[in-house]
């Protein structure tokens, strides 16, 4: 898989790309990043990127003309039968789900387009991205931390970027997990506390595990 994001600030992404799972990722060859500003893609001395919105308004709104010839240098050595998608992260977008990572997994390339300041040209949501991404119902001041979130669910369901199958969680459920010590002492507001580790899981029992389990955890049931 190859992931292009267009972001106007590339050095927020690239720092989290060189650690833990996206890091691998990369070094197992699973995944390319690409960094595409639409600044390189101005004509103008300033290399602006923004305007004022037509019909007023406060802030700036990213002009299409750069972001559009940004996807299209993108598009650039793709073959025909690759496929590839093109996403624009909004407030009016789709909220993102397990089932939507899953479903992006299965295309070859994916184009992240990183909004900033009032947003982007409606232009480029209706005639350029094939979809909008909304993470919840939360307001960001740009789509850089979006497209490193998708790109890690994604990349989470492309075999080798984990060790096990088994560790995706909608594949072992979700339930509190727990680890050594047994008893945890701890000091809170100045008394000392001790927590033990639930019976059930120091029984050995490996039936009483499990339905200990799928009491207290919860599996993504949209999948």
């Amino acid at each position: 898989m190859r992931i292009d994001i267009i972001t106007i600030f590339p050095g927020l992404c690239e720092p989290y790309l060189g650690d833990s799972i996206l890091k691998r990722a990369i070094k197992k060859k699973l995944v390319s990043f690409r960094f595409f500003n639409p600044r390189d893609f101005t004509y103008d001395a300033h290399k602006t990127v923004d305007d004022s919105p037509y019909g007023g308004g406060s802030g700036m709104v990213l002009k299409p003309e750069p972001l559009e010839r940004a996807v299209r240098r993108s598009n650039v050595g793709a073959k025909k039968t690759e496929k590839r998608r093109v996403i624009l992260f909004s407030l009016r977008g789709k909220k993102f789900t397990q089932n939507t990572a899953r479903r992006l997994a299965k295309y070859n390339r994916l184009v992240l387009i990183a909004g900033r300041y009032e947003g982007v040209d409606e232009r480029v949501a209706k005639h350029i991205a094939d979809e909008e991404i909304s993470l919840g119902d939360f307001v960001l001041s740009g789509g850089e931390l979006p497209a490193l979130v998708v790109s890690e669910a994604v990349l989470r369901h492309i075999p080798g970027v984990l060790g096990k199958h088994k560790s995706l969680e909608e594949i072992k459920g979700s339930y509190p997990v727990y680890t050594r010590p047994a008893v945890f002492e701890f000091m809170k507001n100045g008394k000392k506390k001790k927590l033990s580790v639930p019976r059930e899981l120091l029984s050995g029992d490996h039936k009483k595990i499990e339905e200990w389990r799928k009491k207290l955890g919860r599996v993504n049931q949209e999948l």
